[in-house]
């Protein structure tokens, strides 16, 4: 799908167009547009991309193709950035969309192969009220990107409670839970993929804060150096985060251990407990002359020394504290 507005003198004066009108509003200087590319198919997009804007190949190429990492390319007249939004839920965890830009100084083409809300929101605040962000193609940029920023509150809101409650089931818990481990390794994936993402973007973010490319006006600048202080704390929360699962899993793991060594404990108090009695009745099972065929109480006799060494033994593993 191909949606597209044009701007002038910051109002919304057309939107929709087709390759056409498109090719005519790119011919016309003191006009902005912003066209996105929201799964399109392949011609839509070698109508877009090749025909109306006539982008490099490589950002072609690297556009359609999916990218694990953020990057930033600058081909003089336009830049070509590649970026991730990111979603977390307890049906699918965490997950990325790719959203990839195209800033010119007259025009902004993204492309994104799933629904982001960052997009929608945006094209509803333009509709409604296109002044603040549409008179320059890198404002409008810069306002997509810091709504797809502060996307990631929200994913950090729900992995700190995941990594809450998976404490709750550790400190709280009367015994260690079995899942806990599997728990560990999901939660820890999952702030490795942020922490993934979030490093290259914060790098991308910052060479756009420098004014390392002409395109980002002067302007402006203090708006991306904030985009970068804002990624900076998602990272050293997410770091944070980190430590503190890291924590949990060694609270676990003690813990288990802990409650291990007390089984073993009391499997060995029991051992020790019925040695008296293993030693006579093992005695006595021998095939051997016993002495009851000599002294007809020597039954009783084994009983009242099992009995005493029994209760010795206790009062021994009690003067110890061992029991």
């Amino acid at each position: 799908m191909i949606q597209s507005f044009v701007f002038n003198d910051g109002k919304l004066v057309a939107s929709n167009l087709d390759s056409d009108a498109l090719k005519l509003v790119r011919a016309d200087k003191g006009l902005l547009i912003w066209v996105n590319l929201f799964s399109p198919t392949a011609e839509e997009t070698k109508t877009i991309l090749e025909d109306v804007f006539s982008f490099h190949p490589l950002a072609i190429e690297d556009c359609l193709s999916v990218s694990r990492y953020p990057k930033i390319e600058d081909y003089e007249d336009y830049l070509f950035l590649v970026m991730h939004a990111v979603a977390f839920n307890k049906e699918e965890h965490f997950r990325t969309t790719e959203l990839d830009f195209f800033i010119g100084k007259s025009f902004l083409v993204t492309h994104h192969s799933e629904p982001l809300s960052m997009v929608t929101s945006t094209i509803e605040r333009i509709q409604k009220n296109p002044v603040a962000i549409t008179r320059g193609m890198d404002r409008l940029a810069h306002f997509l990107l810091d709504t797809m920023i502060d996307a990631y509150q929200p994913v950090l809101n729900d992995l700190t409670n995941e990594i809450r409650t998976l404490e709750d089931s550790v400190f709280i818990a009367r015994h260690s839970e079995p899942t806990v481990i599997r728990e560990f390794r999901e939660r820890k994936k999952e702030l490795s993929d942020l922490q993934q993402i979030v490093h290259p973007q914060r790098d991308v973010v910052n060479r756009m804060a420098r004014g390392e490319f002409k395109l980002i006006r002067p302007v402006l600048l203090p708006y991306f150096r904030d985009l970068h202080g804002n990624l900076n704390r998602i990272d050293s929360t997410a770091a944070t985060l980190s430590d503190q699962l890291y924590l949990t899993l060694d609270v676990f793991l003690n813990k288990a251990s802990y409650e291990t060594n007390e089984v073993i404990k009391i499997l060995t108090l029991l051992t020790a407990l019925t040695s008296p009695t293993l030693l006579i009745g093992t005695w006595y099972g021998m095939n051997l002359q016993m002495p009851e065929y000599r002294m007809p109480d020597a039954y009783l006799v084994a009983v009242i020394v099992d009995l005493v060494s029994t209760v010795g033994l206790v009062a021994w593993l009690r003067r110890k504290h061992w029991l």
